[in-house]
């Protein structure tokens, strides 16, 4: 008996880890010490002495089930941007700069060329938020997981300077709220995704016209990385008052996170479009429109709080950064809490 017999592989691990090499070698910034392979990751903190009192952020997340499509589908390349956008976004919404990503991968058996796809996920996810991955562990569960499934989450730490903090403690009633366009389901909700739509290879890799593309890949496609929209806001000299990362519990979880007592964030739903997908899911499990708003993003990846002198000016700098945004609602005064309308 070995620890190969009993379901590890070593030698498999070794081989992931040479595949992934040039992924991982692509995210690195400057602050970047050592290389792949050691106990730990080093970043160094030179740059942020230059501010006047910084602040480290953290977030971390996974997935969740939407692993399940990616296992039916065989697709196995973008998960990885899913499970940064999920940390980067958290840091992003206090007004962070994300500086570094860790991954953590459990899996029934190491198959290296899975495993790699996975991390170049994780890879171009850290490209986009402009973090560094700087470490990661993928550790072999025989006997806990299937063989062909895995997991994966991670955690992100970022920096701000205090006086950059994003509260909310200065939203008022006049403020207004402007969304920011989801990609789609993004990663939350997918155990109700699931129990409407059929997990079968048939149903997953049927083409929908109102989607322009099959089932599989629609609810595969990566979440959205507000990192570079949210820092050409504060290029653009202005103050988001609040943000809400609209991610599991929906609008009527999440909008409220970022407000402080006395005030109602009122959205109109006629504002923005709801991608496809939405209906598609609504119709097929013949889901309230309450329940619909309290699990899904629902078109909306994040809603900020800003001065109304300063609306335009924010879907000017979200527009340059390549997203699309809409002033879906404002802040009045009453009971803490969101209405939609």
């Amino acid at each position: 008996m070995d620890y190969k017999k009993a379901g590890v592989d070593i030698e498999a691990g070794y081989r992931s880890v040479e595949l992934m090499k040039d992924y991982v070698k692509a995210t690195y910034r400057s602050e970047v010490l050592g290389g792949l392979g050691g106990f730990s990751g080093a970043f160094s903190l030179k740059k942020i002495r230059e501010m006047d009192d910084p602040v480290l952020l953290s977030g971390t997340d996974g997935c969740g089930t939407k692993v399940k499509i990616a296992f039916l589908m065989d697709r196995h390349d973008t998960i990885g941007i899913d499970a940064v956008a999920m940390c980067v976004n958290d840091v992003a919404c206090a007004g962070g700069e994300p500086l570094f990503f860790l991954d953590y991968i459990a899996c029934g058996k190491n198959y290296p060329e899975k495993i790699a796809m996975i991390v170049k996920g994780v890879a171009e996810g850290c490209k986009m938020a402009g973090a560094a991955l700087i470490g990661g562990e993928t550790a072999e569960h025989p006997g806990l997981m299937e063989e062909d499934e895995y997991d994966l989450a991670g955690f992100a730490v970022g920096v701000v300077d205090r006086k950059d903090l994003i509260t909310g403690e200065t939203i008022r009633p006049g403020d207004v709220l402007v969304g920011i366009a989801s990609s789609g389901v993004h990663s939350n909700g997918f155990s109700l995704v699931r129990s409407v739509i059929p997990m079968t290879e048939s149903s997953l890799n049927t083409y929908i016209d109102g989607l322009g593309d099959t089932i599989g890949e629609t609810l595969l496609t990566p979440t959205k990385i507000y990192v570079a929209a949210l820092k050409k806001i504060k290029e653009a000299g202005i103050r988001i008052k609040g943000c809400s990362h609209i991610t599991g519990g929906g609008f009527y979880e999440n909008i409220p996170r970022m407000l402080p007592e006395g005030v109602v964030a009122k959205v109109e739903l006629k504002s923005f479009p709801v991608p496809a997908i939405f209906d598609l899911i609504r119709k097929t499990g013949s889901i309230e429109d309450r329940i619909m708003y309290n699990t899904f993003n629902m078109g909306l990846g994040m809603v900020l709080a800003v001065s109304a002198d300063d609306a335009d000016r924010t879907l000017s700098a979200i527009a340059d950064a390549g997203e699309k945004a809409w002033i879906v609602g404002e802040i009045a005064g009453g009971e803490k809490g969101v209405t939609l309308c």
